[in-house]
């Protein structure tokens, strides 16, 4: 199973230390891969690290400041010696009417989602371009369909799938594939504070995703261990649902 051998590799997941970017990291350290952790809660991160066993750290860090964004990165690279595989992972979402919002609250989502996403790229691009590399950003269904109650969201997670193209057909001369994953709806914290504040929204996902579930963090396992290995060298610019059919449902 050499094509998903990742003995070797180093990996930084963002947002790694809990949920989907959680399931991710596991996924990776199964198959050998060293994995650093980057989040804001320094407790969450130690408990990631504990999961993930041994050859993994974790770095507690603000992504929304672009010198933190950068040093992820860096950090990574002086503790591990290399950087192969990118999860851009860490995002936040704001429910409200789009009429609701404040121009801040939209910044701030969008400096998280996007900005920061595209900061860790750009900082990742040096380490990766002597020996190539795998960047997976994560994107969402919103980055399809629309939600009345999450307007910052959508946008950043549709510009998401647009640089991750752009990313894929200038880097692909130096043999990194950049991809994007769509998640869809997923038990994890921030899913359950959806469910809070959305009425019905529980119901009605089940209703519409023909696996008749919603999906776990190790349902998200599988996916990355696809794209951050050499199974999928040639596969670049993709935007792939991972959400029990439901962005196929009629």
């Amino acid at each position: 199973m050499t094509a998903f051998d990742l003995t070797g590799k180093v990996a930084l997941v963002t947002g790694g230390n809990g949920g989907i970017g959680l399931g991710m990291a596991r996924g990776l350290a199964s198959l050998g891969a060293t994995v650093m952790v980057a989040g804001r809660d320094g407790e969450k991160n130690r408990r990631a690290v504990a999961l993930l066993g041994g050859k993994a750290d974790a770095i507690a860090v603000d992504l929304a400041d672009e010198a933190g964004a950068r040093a992820v990165v860096d950090k990574t690279v002086k503790k591990f010696g290399r950087l192969d595989i990118l999860i851009n992972n860490a995002g936040i979402n704001i429910r409200k009417p789009p009429q609701d919002f404040a121009l801040e609250e939209w910044q701030r989502v969008l400096d998280i989602n996007l900005t920061s996403l595209f900061v860790c790229c750009q900082a990742a691009y040096p380490h990766m371009k002597t020996r190539g590399g795998k960047i997976i950003n994560i994107g969402s269904m919103t980055s399809i369909f629309g939600a009345s109650f999450a307007a910052p969201y959508g946008a950043s997670k549709g510009a998401v799938v647009q640089l991750t193209k752009s990313l894929a057909v200038a880097w692909a001369p130096d043999n990194i594939q950049v991809n994007a994953v769509l998640p869809g709806w997923i038990d994890t914290e921030l899913t359950e504070t959806a469910r809070e504040q959305v009425a019905g929204l529980h119901e009605k996902v089940v209703a519409r995703t023909p696996a008749g579930r919603w999906g776990t963090p190790d349902d998200m396992a599988g996916i990355a261990m696809f794209l951050a290995g050499p199974a999928s060298d040639f596969v670049t610019g993709t935007a792939i649902p991972v959400d029990g059919g439901y962005a196929a449902a009629a």
